[in-house]
């Protein structure tokens, strides 16, 4: 039977639309296949897919290789029965009121099936019109303007001087903090991904820079650390890293080396405690450092001499290459404040966020 919307049309908003009030829908739906939902979705999006990966695949295959409708016709029958599958599985307890808003690639015949079901039975359903892949357009065209619009605070200073756990102590404090190196799942060295860690995709990185800009606070300062174009194999929004290295205020942290070498091996103790993968990271360096001093680093690091390869690392070649970059890319560099740590300990951190607080 019927619901009481049967001769109603479906809601549709725009993908603008849908974001700006996605938080008065009590689901968002997304229509997809799995490896589709994985790649990106809209955030707080789960995944209720009309064709999984293989179908999806099965589907395709029969719109190039026979025809269009031989592959309407056969994924019809897919996507009537994996809908049934959704609502014996997810809608028997819910009330009439329930608002889900829905989509797919590009708002058509999946989440459209999907979302006239959900309506058919009474629930009040939204429908993103050009699905996905609009959402994706909205993204994109955001990261352009959103940049602009934060007063920036960059953490500079050389690998191992406490940046990364000062941006942790500032958050902690009540800062805004936009933490890239958490979003990419890399620490932003030749050397900072651990095993067995997967990056999100670019798609994805996008999305949770995204998310992360919009809920900041124009009025408050956002803090950062300062990184690379590239954190491991995604890259950073361009006009996000433009913005901070032209109009940031800059921080230079300093930390005594033996104490910059000690956060390191707690830091990257993942390498310290695998011998062979240090040994695989370290192979990335010959181009740089030539085939001869890698292999050195890798034999002390079999033998046991962790903290000599990266106490010789900090010399040879984070710290020249740091000194070497920082002043083109900053241009706040040459009055950046000088922020003094004694140390990585939690106190240290503690007392440097409050007095660049109190700054």
């Amino acid at each position: 039977m019927l619901g009481e919307n049967a001769l109603m049309p479906l809601q549709r908003l725009s993908a603008l639309e849908s974001i700006q009030a996605i938080d008065t829908f009590d689901a968002i739906i997304d229509a997809r296949s799995p490896a589709e939902y994985a790649e990106d979705h809209l955030p707080g999006a789960v995944n209720w897919p009309v064709l999984d990966n293989d179908e999806r695949a099965i589907v395709g295959t029969i719109y190039k290789q026979v025809s269009a409708f031989e592959a309407r016709k056969r994924g019809a029958a897919m996507v009537a029965r994996r809908v049934a599958d959704h609502l014996d599985r997810w809608t028997a307890d819910l009330e009439r009121g329930w608002r889900p808003l829905v989509y797919c690639w590009r708002g058509g015949d999946r989440s459209g099936t999907l979302a006239w079901f959900l309506d058919r039975v009474g629930f009040r359903t939204t429908l993103v019109e050009g699905g996905y892949k609009a959402y994706r357009a909205v993204v994109r065209d955001q990261l352009q303007t959103l940049p602009a619009q934060f007063d920036w605070q960059v953490l500079c200073g050389k690998t191992g001087c406490g940046k990364t756990r000062l941006l942790h102590a500032l958050k902690d404090a009540g800062s805004q903090v936009l933490d890239l190196e958490a979003i990419a799942s890399h620490r932003g060295s030749v050397l900072g991904l651990p095993p067995g860690v997967v990056q999100p995709s670019q798609k994805r990185l996008d999305t949770l820079v995204w998310q992360a800009l919009r809920q900041f606070d124009r009025t408050r300062p956002v803090f950062v650390e300062g990184e690379s174009k590239k954190l491991g194999q995604r890259w950073l929004p361009e006009q996000l890293i433009e913005r901070i290295r032209s109009h940031a205020r800059c921080v230079h942290v300093e930390m005594p080396d033996a104490a910059r070498l000690k956060l390191l091996l707690e830091d990257y103790a993942f390498l310290k405690d695998d011998p062979a993968f240090f040994c695989r990271q370290l192979d990335s360096l010959v181009e740089l450092r030539g085939r001869e001093q890698v292999k050195q680093w890798q034999e002390a690091t079999r033998s046991g001499g962790t903290a000599q390869v990266f106490a010789e690392l900090m010399a040879l070649h984070y710290d020249p290459g740091y000194l070497r970059s920082i002043a083109h890319q900053f241009k706040g560099w040459e009055n950046a404040r000088r922020l003094e740590l004694a140390d990585g300990s939690e106190a240290s951190l503690k007392a440097a966020a409050m007095a660049l607080l109190r700054s």
